[in-house]
């Protein structure tokens, strides 16, 4: 499940280029003029945004379904502090980001169940099963495993995975609204095991679909390893959102900047948060022993999004589609080590 974005109280709300002159000081810090940094990006960005309003959405939007109640967990399974409160809202944030060996190997036992989940919910995607019944596997999965699944009940969230079909960019709640030939779904997984929260997503496509959902598809997945590539320590979490940027807006592709990765351990969303596109006042210093999501969120158009009223559903503005692929990282001294890759995949930064 990503975080929302807040952005801490030093930086300035996002600027309206429109507003900028060419000789002005360039949004972004650079302390260039506007003409010679950002403007020539920002007019192809304008160009970009009007060509999606004028390009067609999905010709069905999704609609929401009918919500199953609530799973039970079994009374055996730990549960983390928010599945004890009625209100389901997690304790005071950790403030100690570097963790120790002892930690990490939980990290990594959490994490490596994550993705075990996760890939059985992706073989059993197909045209005609609803995100229900994805989510009923899913739930068993986290059990049979000895987990809680980390999303049931955080801040009254009803469900044990989240399911975000087409223009669904994040927090889609399970339904019983049957997948469709030609759509694609992310499915966000998260397991607290061993007193740890592992995070993995992708997005999958349900039986044929268009060329270009799947590029949107491939692009995102791009994203995401230029991200994790971009990290190091000694750097800034903004140098994440720089190279996703640097992949998806030469294409044409909008990078949601309302939702955003977060650190991960004991607690389910800690420091520090980790925005997809390039934020200049993300200057949280990378270091070894941290770990965190990467989960960039790629729109075929506008990167800006709205809400359904069930207050968890985003979907993109002008509903075309979007996709996220997420990995749970853990910096070392010399890079960077994926715990969510799947069993025997080599380890792509080592």
């Amino acid at each position: 499940m990503v975080g929302i974005a807040m952005p801490p109280p030093s930086v300035k709300p996002l600027v309206n280029y429109a507003k900028l002159g060419p000789n002005d000081l360039c949004w972004c810090g650079s302390g260039k003029k506007y003409k010679k940094c950002h403007q020539p990006r920002d007019l192809l960005t304008a160009l970009s945004g009007a060509e999606a309003k004028a390009a067609p959405a999905n010709p069905r939007p999704v609609r929401p379904g009918k919500v199953s109640p609530r799973r039970v967990v079994p009374d055996r399974i730990p549960k983390p502090d928010y599945a004890l409160r009625s209100d389901g809202r997690p304790g005071s944030r950790i403030k100690d980001v570097i963790k120790n060996a002892g930690q990490i190997a939980r990290m990594r036992t959490a994490c490596q169940a994550a993705r075990q989940v996760l890939e059985l919910v992706k073989a059993a995607v197909r045209p005609g099963v609803t995100t229900d019944a994805l989510d009923a596997l899913a739930h068993q999965a986290y059990i049979d495993l000895g987990g809680f699944p980390s999303t049931l009940g955080y801040c009254g969230y009803p469900k044990s995975i989240c399911t975000s079909v087409n223009e669904i960019i994040c927090h889609g709640i399970p339904d019983d609204r049957p997948l469709e030939d030609g759509d694609i779904v992310n499915i966000d997984v998260t397991i607290y095991l061993d007193g740890m929260h592992g995070d993995c997503s992708e997005t999958v496509a349900v039986g044929s679909i268009d060329a270009d959902s799947q590029r949107l598809i491939e692009v995102t997945r791009r994203c995401l390893m230029a991200g994790i590539g971009a990290v190091r320590a000694g750097g800034m979490v903004r140098d994440i959102g720089q190279a996703i940027c640097g992949v998806a807006e030469p294409l044409g592709y909008g990078v949601v900047r309302a939702f955003v990765g977060h650190g991960i351990g004991e607690q389910f969303h800690m420091d520090p948060q980790v925005p997809h596109y390039f934020d200049q006042g993300s200057t949280f210093a990378i270091k070894p022993g941290q770990t965190f999501t990467i989960e960039p969120m790629i729109n075929q158009g506008t990167w800006k999004h709205r809400s359904w009223d069930d207050g968890w559903t985003a979907v993109t503005a002008d509903l075309r589609r979007s996709a996220q692929h997420e990995h749970t990282i853990l910096v070392t001294e010399s890079g960077v080590e994926i715990l969510t890759l799947k069993p025997g995949e080599p380890q792509p930064f080592m």
